[in-house]
């Protein structure tokens, strides 16, 4: 526990009410959504509501060299919010407002705890989007979501998330204040601090102010869902439907086992006998859409695949409401379920697909796979059980072969997850010695008494299960 001194200082800043210390409430912020990782107790966990406040909590945690973890809703899949040497938990769940809406530059200014959905339904009136759309929209926070660099199921025509962060605000391991970036179009001033802190997982600074760029809504969209009774074909339809030059707006898949549990989750009629499907929309001006919902179509009959058209926005919304449903639905079936990243080429997704399912033989595992096909970002979810250690072995010997497959077939560790602890132990087979020693010297440079999210991205110790 740390010192009374610390306590009280913490509390002469936010109050009382601000500083959680009762192990119940501790424990609620000990673990984030990944399984498979620690989940030591925090000492304490401070609720700041501005960014003098995380501030001054900085300046203390430096003082007393004390670990410092930000927090948004806790929804990432790399244990990166996991406060792994102890220490202060600061949620900046309260830190919640959109603080402008500028639809003449087409931006957004927000807090770092608004919750993405929540942005979306503010910029709707004005015919605008922010397109990062991560399967937790409606809970993952902006500031977790750039830290992370989060992605989601419009990434193969949209982007990720730092393809849209134009500025930030940081609260620095030093407590000083620094702002990057802006709403013009146009920023080439000195390095490119704004990509930098985007995705750095809380190990730089604590982002207390995010502009994003806001695209205008698509006026029309077609959504069709498409079922293969082979794996191969449904790969290859992803590959020719690109090769078409047609850039779905989103592209997923869904694998046998994934099919079947989501569908004894969501009894909406998906076709369990299918190897696979693939959920389709593409998105613009409504001519354009015609045309490309025809091409993908022609594709997807030319690889087999029996396609069914959304007739109206209630069937839409319930394929998508499915393909939400992938993760809980997977849940239900094992008490652990070890989400992975893996991203390849897109030209590579058929033979990445296809090693999924040798590798589940091999390892006599239950792997449901579903992710961003259009993107080649799988997700290879094994479904298991942590108290089994023999069963644990396995999985993380198939973890490592997933891991090895997608970079030798030119992919990289994340597509959108992050490193955070549980790949942290792999960090250097895509980075290689060097690589990894460049992200060392920025990390010492900018948190040289390592405070800022210790254990995470291979900093000052802790790795996952390598």
């Amino acid at each position: 526990m740390l010192q009374k001194e610390i306590i009280n200082e913490l509390v002469k800043i936010i109050g009382k009410e601000n500083v959680i210390t009762g192990r119940e409430d501790l424990l609620c912020y000990s673990y984030d959504a990944t399984p498979d990782v620690p989940d030591p107790l925090p000492d304490v966990v401070v609720t700041p509501s501005n960014t003098g406040q995380v501030s001054q909590l900085v300046k203390i945690a430096r003082r007393f060299k004390v670990p410092l973890y930000p927090r948004g809703s806790g929804t990432n899949l790399s244990g990166g919010t996991v406060p792994l040497k102890g220490g202060i938990v600061l949620s900046l769940l309260k830190m919640a407002d959109i603080v402008e809406v500028d639809a003449e530059n087409l931006t957004a200014t927000t807090q770092p705890g608004v919750i993405i959905q929540d942005l979306n339904n503010a910029v709707a009136p004005h015919g605008l989007l922010y397109p990062p759309d991560p399967g937790t929209v409606a809970t993952a926070t902006m500031g977790g979501s750039v830290a992370e660099c989060s992605g989601g199921l419009r990434g193969l025509k949209y982007g990720v998330t730092k393809h849209y962060v134009m500025g930030l605000e940081v609260v620095l391991a030093d407590g000083q204040v620094a702002r990057f970036g802006g709403k013009t179009v146009k920023n080439v001033t000195a390095l490119d601090m704004v990509k930098l802190f985007t995705g750095s997982e809380g190990t730089l600074g604590i982002i207390t102010e995010i502009i994003v760029r806001l695209i205008p809504a698509p006026e029309s969209r077609k959504t069709m869902f498409a079922a293969f009774n082979d794996l191969s074909d449904a790969g290859n339809a992803v590959i020719s439907i690109v090769k078409n030059k047609v850039i779905p707006a989103t592209l997923e898949i869904m694998d046998q086992v994934t099919i079947k549990t989501v569908e004894n989750f969501s009894k909406i009629g998906l076709p369990t006998d299918a190897r696979a499907i693939l959920l389709i929309e593409v998105d613009g001006i409504p001519e354009v859409v015609e045309r490309e919902a025809d091409t993908v179509l022609e594709v997807i009959k030319n690889n087999n695949g029996k396609v069914q058209m959304a007739r109206d926005d209630k069937e839409r919304d319930g394929l998508w409401a499915a393909r939400r449903t992938a993760l809980p639905a997977l849940a239900q079936v094992k008490p652990t379920t070890v989400l992975e990243d893996a991203t390849v080429p897109r030209s590579k997704i058929t033979e990445m697909l296809l090693a999924l399912e040798e590798i589940a033989r091999k390892y006599n595992l239950q792997i449901g796979t579903f992710g961003h096909a259009g993107d080649g970002n799988l997700h290879p979810t094994i479904l298991t059980d942590e108290r089994d250690k023999e069963e644990m072995e396995r999985v993380h010997a198939a973890v490592k072969e997933i891991f090895e497959k997608a970079l030798a077939l030119g992919g990289t560790l994340s597509g959108e997850h992050g490193i955070g602890m549980a790949k942290s132990g792999f960090l250097e087979w895509e980075l290689g010695a060097g690589g990894v020693g460049v992200l060392h010297k920025i990390k010492n440079a900018l948190d040289p008494e390592g405070i800022l999210n210790p254990g995470k991205m291979g900093f000052n110790g802790g790795t996952g299960h390598e």
